[in-house]
């Protein structure tokens, strides 16, 4: 038998496969088309059976594509309600799934029959070169949704159907899964980014963080609200590792055995929308308090004052904490050529950004949402922060600027203590994508170099009061936008209503965007007064009624 005549075989063995497997997942009667957005494919359980498994078959061929690098898979819904789910694909160095692979993601998801997956299949192997016979590994894991269980299975089909090697982490943070992916992938390289497993990550960042607190005093209590999720028992592992003497936390809302509980008034999405308390948080004066997000990628901190009045510290206020912090160390260190820099979306406060620029004067750079789009700008600094206002975001350190920090000749104790103090906060944040347990460290550790409560660290700078909405429409697709999400190209003639309203107020600002995740748009707006900024925002979504 010729070379070509056994390649001809294995083709068609495989996509028998695929036909086969398929034909146990078929495509729901759905009437919309499935997308891959910015949080992979995410919407009601009973819809995604056969996306995870064409999701399985695209991650086999990624890794084909880049020469059997483990590619990574999470089934979760983050911040949704309990009855929805999600999953995504995670590269080989722990980030985003490449941008021109997410159309292949939304053509699998759409055919509409098993022969039409198999022709897409046989498709892009043609079209990317991939030898279906080569070598695939994929990592996956998810959260504690009930409707994960049946969604592996599904995932475990498509692995098997393409032929991939497969590896189940079972129940993880989605930050959890980011940083295995990438530590499977460096682990024979000359710098392996951890060890490959949940425990690793527990010894990185309880190493990283007890460097980093070396000869401060123990924080204060923090309570944590881990929104019924995965966070939960994953931060109460963490803390094991720790130990009592290091940090105390309580966490509440960590109800996993109960999943319709999950991120029911609780969770970082919540405290950020609501601007209010947590269910079961019952907070003392000037204390630090957290809210995760369910899939643990995210956090926001508040506080309440002596009135009870309530403060929200978000991705802002922690990306400005981290800035300040990172500034000051190189200052120290006496480095005068690495630059930091801060990437924000349109959802950042303006009172934020003026405190960066002009007050920190670090450089700022505006991206459209989402997470892949600001960790690509961040990598374009040496020292690149990037949070969203949500709260998910996380600080990269590039490669050169790790290398000159280890091979940095210090000429007095101060500059060596800022140098090693920095390649241990490299250690402590989570390098692969935002994660709100990493975070929390780094937050607890930057307030304690500072001896800052929570009330010291909000007022650094004032946010503007703002609110965000949610507004159903007809067709959020109909919404585009131009200059980072801050400005709408259509409906045409909206732009100039909201601009409008805009001028109205002092300090004014409004912009509309379209939801990544649901059938909806976001309205956000500022102004000098929260009364304003309540008035602009509802004004604004009258707009919409009836698109």
């Amino acid at each position: 038998m010729s070379d070509q005549d056994l390649q001809d075989q294995i083709i068609l063995q495989q996509l028998s496969q695929v036909e086969k497997f398929s034909s146990v997942h078929p495509r729901p009667d759905f009437d919309a088309d499935f997308t891959y957005g910015t949080a992979g494919f995410r919407m009601r359980a009973e819809l995604l059976d056969s996306v995870v498994f064409r999701v399985g078959l695209l991650a086999t061929l990624r890794s084909r594509k880049l020469d059997g690098e483990t590619i990574g898979v999470m089934i979760t819904a983050s911040h949704n309600p309990p009855e929805d789910n999600g999953v995504k694909m995670v590269d080989p160095q722990g980030e985003m799934l490449e941008a021109s692979w997410e159309v292949y993601a939304t053509r699998f998801a759409n055919a509409r029959s098993d022969e039409d997956l198999a022709r897409e299949y046989f498709n892009v192997a043609e079209t990317l070169k991939i030898k279906l016979d080569a070598p695939a590994k994929v990592a996956f894991g998810r959260d504690t949704r009930a409707s994960g269980p049946a969604l592996v299975s599904a995932l475990k089909d498509g692995l098997t159907a393409a032929g991939a090697e497969f590896s189940d982490f079972h129940v993880l943070t989605t930050p959890q899964l980011h940083y295995i992916v990438k530590s499977i992938n460096t682990a024979r390289s000359s710098n392996p980014y951890g060890e490959p497993n949940e425990a690793g990550y527990y010894r990185k960042l309880s190493s990283a963080f007890n460097a980093v607190m070396q000869g401060k005093p123990k924080p204060k209590l923090i309570t944590v609200d881990a929104a019924n999720g995965v966070g939960g028992p994953k931060l109460a592992e963490l803390l094991e590792v720790l130990g009592g003497d290091v940090l105390d936390v309580n966490i509440i809302n960590d109800d996993v055995a109960v999943t319709d509980k999950l991120n029911y008034q609780c969770g970082a999405d919540f405290v950020k929308t609501q601007q209010k308390l947590p269910l079961g948080a019952d907070p003392e004066p000037s204390q630090l308090y957290a809210s995760l997000d369910g899939d643990a990628d995210r956090i926001v901190f508040y506080y309440v004052d002596e009135a009870k009045k309530f403060y929200l510290l978000d991705g802002d206020k922690i990306a400005s904490l981290a800035a300040m912090f990172i500034q000051e160390l190189l200052g120290q260190s006496g480095i005068e050529d690495l630059q930091v820099g801060v990437v924000q979306t349109a959802y950042a406060n303006g009172s934020s950004t003026t405190f960066i620029q002009d007050v920190l004067k670090v450089p700022v750079t505006c991206t459209s949402t989402g997470v892949k789009h600001l960790h690509h700008a961040a990598q374009l600094y040496d020292i690149g922060v990037y949070f969203e206002a949500n709260g998910h975001g996380t600080v990269l350190f590039s490669p050169s600027t790790i290398k000159a920090l280890e091979t940095f000749e210090a000429s007095s104790p101060g500059q060596q203590s800022a140098v090693e103090m920095l390649l241990s906060l490299a250690d402590l944040i989570n390098q692969t994508v935002g994660d709100a347990i990493s975070d929390l460290l780094l937050v607890v550790a930057v307030l304690a170099h500072k001896s800052w409560g929570p009330s010291e660290w909000n007022l650094a700078y004032t946010d503007l009061p703002n609110r965000l909405v949610r507004v159903v429409v007809n067709n959020r697709f109909a919404f585009k936008t131009e200059d980072a999400e801050r400005r709408l190209v259509e409906p045409q003639g909206l732009q100039a209503q909201i601009n409008d309203l805009v001028k109205k107020y002092k300090f004014g600002r409004s912009f509309v965007r379209a939801s990544g995740t649901e059938d909806a748009v976001r309205v956000y707006a500022e102004a000098a007064t929260r009364l304003e900024a309540d008035e602009l925002a509802l004004k604004v979504s009258e707009l919409l009624k009836g698109l």
